[in-house]
Protein backbone atom coordinates (compact mmCIF):
# COMPACT_ATOMS: atom_id res chain seq x y z
CA UNK A 1 0.00 0.00 0.00
CA UNK A 2 2.86 2.40 0.78
CA UNK A 3 4.33 1.93 -2.67
CA UNK A 4 0.89 2.54 -4.19
CA UNK A 5 0.48 5.79 -2.25
CA UNK A 6 3.94 7.00 -3.25
CA UNK A 7 3.19 6.17 -6.87
CA UNK A 8 -0.08 8.14 -6.67
CA UNK A 9 1.77 11.08 -5.15
CA UNK A 10 4.30 10.99 -7.98
CA UNK A 11 1.52 10.92 -10.59
CA UNK A 12 -0.30 13.81 -8.90
CA UNK A 13 2.93 15.78 -8.86
CA UNK A 14 3.01 15.55 -12.64
CA UNK A 15 -0.59 16.78 -12.99
CA UNK A 16 -1.68 20.42 -12.93
CA UNK A 17 -2.14 21.73 -9.39
CA UNK A 18 -5.70 22.95 -10.01
CA UNK A 19 -7.65 19.73 -10.29
CA UNK A 20 -8.82 19.15 -6.75
CA UNK A 21 -11.18 20.93 -4.35
CA UNK A 22 -8.83 23.73 -3.29
CA UNK A 23 -9.37 27.41 -4.24
CA UNK A 24 -8.90 28.17 -7.94
CA UNK A 25 -7.42 31.25 -9.64
CA UNK A 26 -10.06 33.92 -9.99
CA UNK A 27 -10.54 37.53 -11.09
CA UNK A 28 -13.17 39.95 -9.86
CA UNK A 29 -14.12 42.85 -12.16
CA UNK A 30 -15.89 45.85 -10.63
CA UNK A 31 -17.51 48.09 -13.24
CA UNK A 32 -17.44 51.87 -13.07
CA UNK A 33 -19.77 53.34 -15.68
CA UNK A 34 -18.76 56.47 -17.55
CA UNK A 35 -21.52 56.31 -20.13
CA UNK A 36 -24.11 59.00 -20.83
CA UNK A 37 -27.00 56.53 -20.45
CA UNK A 38 -27.56 53.69 -17.95
CA UNK A 39 -26.65 50.32 -19.48
CA UNK A 40 -26.45 46.74 -18.26
CA UNK A 41 -24.34 43.69 -19.07
CA UNK A 42 -25.57 40.93 -21.37
CA UNK A 43 -23.85 37.90 -19.79
CA UNK A 44 -24.67 35.37 -22.52
CA UNK A 45 -22.68 37.24 -25.19
CA UNK A 46 -19.83 38.51 -23.01
CA UNK A 47 -16.49 36.74 -22.75
CA UNK A 48 -13.01 36.83 -21.30
CA UNK A 49 -10.16 36.26 -23.74
CA UNK A 50 -6.96 34.38 -22.93
CA UNK A 51 -3.85 35.88 -24.56
CA UNK A 52 -0.37 34.44 -24.81
CA UNK A 53 1.32 37.83 -25.39
CA UNK A 54 0.72 41.47 -24.51
CA UNK A 55 -0.57 42.18 -28.02
CA UNK A 56 -3.03 39.30 -27.84
CA UNK A 57 -1.89 37.99 -31.22
CA UNK A 58 -2.64 34.43 -30.11
CA UNK A 59 -5.94 34.26 -28.26
CA UNK A 60 -8.80 32.01 -27.26
CA UNK A 61 -11.93 32.43 -25.09
CA UNK A 62 -11.83 31.41 -21.45
CA UNK A 63 -14.86 29.26 -22.31
CA UNK A 64 -16.86 27.00 -20.02
CA UNK A 65 -14.96 24.04 -18.61
CA UNK A 66 -16.16 22.66 -15.29
CA UNK A 67 -16.18 25.64 -12.94
CA UNK A 68 -14.06 27.67 -15.35
CA UNK A 69 -16.22 30.49 -16.72
CA UNK A 70 -16.85 34.25 -16.83
CA UNK A 71 -19.82 34.99 -14.53
CA UNK A 72 -21.49 38.39 -14.96
CA UNK A 73 -23.98 40.39 -12.92
CA UNK A 74 -25.32 43.95 -12.98
CA UNK A 75 -22.35 45.69 -11.36
CA UNK A 76 -19.56 43.61 -12.81
CA UNK A 77 -18.19 40.18 -13.59
CA UNK A 78 -15.89 37.62 -12.08
CA UNK A 79 -14.18 34.60 -13.53
CA UNK A 80 -12.76 31.37 -12.20
CA UNK A 81 -10.21 29.34 -14.13
CA UNK A 82 -8.21 26.22 -13.60
CA UNK A 83 -5.30 28.08 -15.14
CA UNK A 84 -5.15 31.53 -16.75
CA UNK A 85 -3.03 32.52 -19.74
CA UNK A 86 -0.33 35.19 -19.12
CA UNK A 87 -2.54 38.01 -20.45
CA UNK A 88 -6.28 38.74 -20.51
CA UNK A 89 -8.84 40.85 -22.36
CA UNK A 90 -12.56 41.45 -21.78
CA UNK A 91 -15.22 41.66 -24.47
CA UNK A 92 -18.45 42.66 -22.73
CA UNK A 93 -21.79 43.04 -24.49
CA UNK A 94 -24.13 45.74 -23.15
CA UNK A 95 -27.80 46.54 -23.45
CA UNK A 96 -27.13 49.60 -25.64
CA UNK A 97 -26.05 47.29 -28.47
CA UNK A 98 -22.33 48.08 -28.11
CA UNK A 99 -19.91 45.21 -27.49
CA UNK A 100 -16.99 46.89 -25.73
CA UNK A 101 -13.46 45.52 -25.81
CA UNK A 102 -10.84 46.18 -23.14
CA UNK A 103 -7.12 46.76 -23.17
CA UNK A 104 -4.87 43.72 -22.77
CA UNK A 105 -3.83 43.31 -19.12
CA UNK A 106 -1.41 40.97 -17.39
CA UNK A 107 -2.52 38.07 -15.23
CA UNK A 108 -1.32 38.69 -11.64
CA UNK A 109 0.73 36.07 -9.83
CA UNK A 110 -1.88 35.36 -7.15
CA UNK A 111 -4.92 33.11 -6.98
CA UNK A 112 -7.38 35.85 -6.05
CA UNK A 113 -7.30 39.19 -7.87
CA UNK A 114 -9.57 42.21 -8.28
CA UNK A 115 -9.77 44.79 -11.08
CA UNK A 116 -11.58 48.04 -11.76
CA UNK A 117 -13.20 48.23 -15.21
CA UNK A 118 -14.01 51.70 -16.56
CA UNK A 119 -16.96 51.32 -18.93
CA UNK A 120 -16.61 54.09 -21.51
CA UNK A 121 -18.77 54.98 -24.51
CA UNK A 122 -16.93 52.73 -26.96
CA UNK A 123 -14.53 50.57 -24.98
CA UNK A 124 -13.35 49.31 -21.58
CA UNK A 125 -10.26 50.07 -19.56
CA UNK A 126 -9.10 47.48 -17.03
CA UNK A 127 -6.57 48.09 -14.28
CA UNK A 128 -5.76 46.34 -11.00
CA UNK A 129 -7.79 47.51 -8.04
CA UNK A 130 -5.92 49.47 -5.40
CA UNK A 131 -8.46 48.36 -2.79
CA UNK A 132 -7.83 45.03 -1.05
CA UNK A 133 -10.58 42.43 -1.15
CA UNK A 134 -12.69 42.38 2.01
CA UNK A 135 -15.26 39.71 1.19
CA UNK A 136 -15.48 36.60 3.30
CA UNK A 137 -14.58 33.62 1.13
CA UNK A 138 -16.08 31.29 3.75
CA UNK A 139 -19.56 32.51 2.83
CA UNK A 140 -19.26 31.22 -0.73
CA UNK A 141 -21.10 28.12 -1.88
CA UNK A 142 -18.01 26.56 -3.48
CA UNK A 143 -16.07 26.89 -0.21
CA UNK A 144 -18.73 25.05 1.79
CA UNK A 145 -19.16 22.37 -0.87
CA UNK A 146 -15.40 21.92 -0.85
CA UNK A 147 -15.36 21.51 2.93
CA UNK A 148 -18.18 18.94 2.93
CA UNK A 149 -16.62 16.88 0.14
CA UNK A 150 -13.13 16.99 1.63
CA UNK A 151 -14.44 15.92 5.05
CA UNK A 152 -16.37 13.06 3.48
CA UNK A 153 -13.56 11.85 1.22
CA UNK A 154 -10.74 12.20 3.74
CA UNK A 155 -12.75 10.60 6.55
CA UNK A 156 -13.49 7.58 4.36
CA UNK A 157 -9.86 7.41 3.22
CA UNK A 158 -8.65 7.64 6.83
CA UNK A 159 -11.03 4.86 7.87
CA UNK A 160 -9.71 2.63 5.06
CA UNK A 161 -6.08 3.38 5.97
CA UNK A 162 -6.63 2.73 9.68
CA UNK A 163 -8.52 -0.47 8.91
CA UNK A 164 -5.64 -1.66 6.73
CA UNK A 165 -2.92 -0.68 9.22
CA UNK A 166 -4.77 -1.85 12.33
CA UNK A 167 -4.58 1.53 14.08
CA UNK A 168 -7.19 2.98 16.43
CA UNK A 169 -10.17 4.58 14.73
CA UNK A 170 -10.33 7.60 17.03
CA UNK A 171 -7.44 9.02 14.98
CA UNK A 172 -10.18 9.97 12.49
CA UNK A 173 -11.21 12.77 14.88
CA UNK A 174 -7.76 14.28 14.37
CA UNK A 175 -8.24 14.14 10.60
CA UNK A 176 -11.59 15.94 10.87
CA UNK A 177 -10.19 18.64 13.18
CA UNK A 178 -7.19 19.18 10.91
CA UNK A 179 -9.49 19.74 7.93
CA UNK A 180 -11.62 22.19 9.91
CA UNK A 181 -8.43 24.24 10.32
CA UNK A 182 -6.86 23.92 6.87
CA UNK A 183 -10.07 24.75 4.99
CA UNK A 184 -10.66 28.28 6.38
CA UNK A 185 -6.92 29.06 6.35
CA UNK A 186 -6.70 28.02 2.69
CA UNK A 187 -9.83 29.81 1.44
CA UNK A 188 -9.65 32.98 3.54
CA UNK A 189 -5.90 33.63 3.77
CA UNK A 190 -3.62 31.49 1.58
CA UNK A 191 -5.70 32.07 -1.58
CA UNK A 192 -4.88 35.79 -1.31
CA UNK A 193 -1.10 35.34 -1.33
CA UNK A 194 -0.03 32.08 -2.99
CA UNK A 195 0.44 31.88 -6.79
CA UNK A 196 -0.46 28.20 -7.27
CA UNK A 197 -3.21 25.88 -5.92
CA UNK A 198 -0.58 23.15 -5.58
CA UNK A 199 1.04 25.13 -2.73
CA UNK A 200 -2.24 24.94 -0.81
CA UNK A 201 -2.30 21.16 -1.35
CA UNK A 202 1.26 20.90 0.01
CA UNK A 203 0.34 23.04 3.01
CA UNK A 204 -2.67 20.82 3.75
CA UNK A 205 -0.63 17.63 3.40
CA UNK A 206 2.15 18.78 5.77
CA UNK A 207 -0.13 20.48 8.32
CA UNK A 208 -2.52 17.53 8.53
CA UNK A 209 0.37 15.11 9.00
CA UNK A 210 1.78 17.19 11.87
CA UNK A 211 -1.63 17.80 13.44
CA UNK A 212 -2.65 14.11 13.30
CA UNK A 213 0.67 13.13 14.84
CA UNK A 214 0.20 15.56 17.75
CA UNK A 215 -3.43 14.48 18.16
CA UNK A 216 -2.68 10.74 18.13
CA UNK A 217 0.51 11.02 20.20
CA UNK A 218 1.86 7.49 20.53
CA UNK A 219 -0.90 5.86 18.46
CA UNK A 220 0.92 6.79 15.23
CA UNK A 221 4.59 7.11 14.38
CA UNK A 222 5.83 10.12 12.42
CA UNK A 223 6.12 7.95 9.34
CA UNK A 224 2.59 6.59 9.74
CA UNK A 225 1.11 10.06 10.25
CA UNK A 226 2.69 11.30 7.01
CA UNK A 227 1.52 8.19 5.16
CA UNK A 228 -2.01 8.73 6.50
CA UNK A 229 -1.93 12.38 5.42
CA UNK A 230 -0.67 11.32 2.00
CA UNK A 231 -3.48 8.76 1.68
CA UNK A 232 -6.28 11.17 2.58
CA UNK A 233 -4.94 14.06 0.48
CA UNK A 234 -4.34 11.88 -2.57
CA UNK A 235 -7.94 10.68 -2.23
CA UNK A 236 -9.47 14.14 -1.89
CA UNK A 237 -7.38 15.43 -4.80
CA UNK A 238 -8.08 12.62 -7.25
CA UNK A 239 -11.75 11.97 -6.45
CA UNK A 240 -12.33 15.68 -5.86
CA UNK A 241 -11.08 16.38 -9.37
CA UNK A 242 -13.96 14.33 -10.76
CA UNK A 243 -16.59 15.63 -8.34
CA UNK A 244 -15.64 19.29 -8.89
CA UNK A 245 -16.39 18.91 -12.61
CA UNK A 246 -19.76 17.30 -11.92
CA UNK A 247 -21.04 19.86 -9.42
CA UNK A 248 -19.52 22.98 -11.01
CA UNK A 249 -22.65 24.04 -12.98
CA UNK A 250 -24.67 24.24 -9.74
CA UNK A 251 -22.31 26.42 -7.67
CA UNK A 252 -22.94 29.85 -9.24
Amino acid sequence: MKKLLLFCAFVLGALPGWGGLSPKPEMDFSFQYQTSQPISVLPATSEQIQCQDNQCMKQEPLGVYGIQKLYCRAQGCFSIAYEYAPYQKLIIDFSDGVKRESNVFATPEKLRNSFVVSVREKDLWVEPSAQPQHFNALLRADAWVSLVLILLLETLAAFAYLLYSGKKYRIIYGVILANLITMPVSWQFLAKVVPEPSLIWIFSFVFEALFVKMFSRKMLSWKASFMLSLAINVTSYSVGMILSFLIAPYLF
